[in-house]
């Protein structure tokens, strides 16, 4: 079942990958590149180079799911890299305006109130 939402953190690969990987050597990008873990529940997105395809890999409970789009026209716009992190940190919002073809490097974001996170 499709269950992506914005409660989860969803993480793009910086540098484009090729299409025809699948779970495992996702995996091992997402371990040895991004340096995270394929298993957290995190979502990581990959962009093929031509930027026309993307590709969602996500761990729910019983195993790993891929979620690929290929776009029929235009080009995906990429979010402006954290120069200090290496990567980028997507909100589900910033992804489902990539998808749609809404630049985000324009985008101005108005405050909005965020419960603050709670520390023991």
């Amino acid at each position: 079942m499709f269950s992506l939402n914005d409660s989860q953190h969803y993480y793009l690969c910086s540098h484009p990958i090729d299409m025809r990987k699948g779970f495992d050597s996702l995996c091992g990008v997402v371990s040895s590149f991004m340096k995270r873990d394929p298993l957290s529940g995190e979502v990581f997105v990959f962009i093929n180079k031509s930027r026309t395809r993307i590709k969602l890999l996500h761990w729910e409970r019983g195993g790993l799911v891929i979620y690929h789009k290929r776009l029929e026209i235009g080009r995906l716009s990429l979010p402006v890299l954290n120069a200090t992190t290496g990567s980028y940190h997507l909100s589900w919002c910033d992804l489902v305006l990539m998808v749609e073809g809404v630049s985000l490097n324009g985008i101005t974001r108005k405050k909005r109130y965020n419960l603050p996170s709670k520390t023991a």
